[in-house]
């Protein structure tokens, strides 16, 4: 069941995006006014495609997954969210619809503000407005990056591109143990989970990685950057 508080506030709040210390006192109370955190489960949704987009959401405790769905109702995961990150969607200011679905995969908060309060902010702070601009860019960089590895690589280069993007980007260690599922793997990699499960114990029979269960360890990372170059 989601559990709706207001237990922080914007000025104090130490999960606070590195993009709003570019506003103004006035500016935060403002925002503080307007929004309001939500606590989710794992497998809650916090945006479902094709929905209404009306909040823009501040990821302040866990993680939650950002993904494509089709009427097979098959997934892509476009990637991972986790604390002090921010999520809206391409409909704003373009048809007010949301293109992909987010969802937490474990015990999440996320702080929600409404999105005609957060535009008002846009358009009255220059400098917030063009680091927005530029958060938003590195996000599409990062997404251009995937796109050409979902074209250009084979199933064992996108397996090793996600365990390196785990281990680099959200775990930030070698060793790390995840909450991801098998499906969940899989699907950030857009193979079928049978294949992934297949070059996972491909991967460990040749000393690159280690597992057991949900944790695991990066013991060969030249051989996986190899394989990502070269698959």
């Amino acid at each position: 069941m989601v559990e709706i508080t207001k237990d922080l506030n914007c000025e104090e709040c130490p999960f606070k995006l590195s993009l709003f210390k570019h506003l103004k006192q006035e500016e935060l109370a403002y925002l503080n006014e307007n929004r309001y955190e939500v606590h989710f489960n794992t497998g809650e949704t916090i945006f479902k495609q094709g929905s209404a987009l009306t909040h823009v959401a501040c990821l302040t405790r866990g993680l939650f997954k950002v993904y494509l769905e089709d009427r097979s109702k098959n997934n892509l995961m476009l990637r991972i969210l986790k604390p002090t990150e921010l999520i809206g969607g391409p409909g704003f200011l373009v048809d007010s619809k949301q293109y992909f679905s987010v969802a937490a995969l474990e015990r999440s908060t996320a702080c929600f503000i409404d999105l005609k309060v957060f535009e008002k902010i846009l358009r009255q702070n220059s400098e917030f407005a063009l680091q927005f601009i530029a958060y938003l860019n590195t996000i599409h960089i990062n997404l251009y990056d995937k796109l050409l590895s979902l074209t250009h690589k084979n199933m064992h280069g996108r397996v090793a591109d996600t365990l390196i993007y785990l281990s680099k980007q959200i775990y930030k260690s070698l060793n790390f143990e995840t909450t991801l599922s098998r499906q969940d793997l899989a699907d950030l990699s857009s193979i079928a989970k049978e294949s992934f499960i297949r070059i996972l114990k491909e991967f460990k029979d040749g000393g690159f990685i280690q597992f057991e269960g949900n944790s695991f360890q990066l013991k060969d990372t030249e051989a996986l950057h190899r394989i990502s170059k070269s698959s």
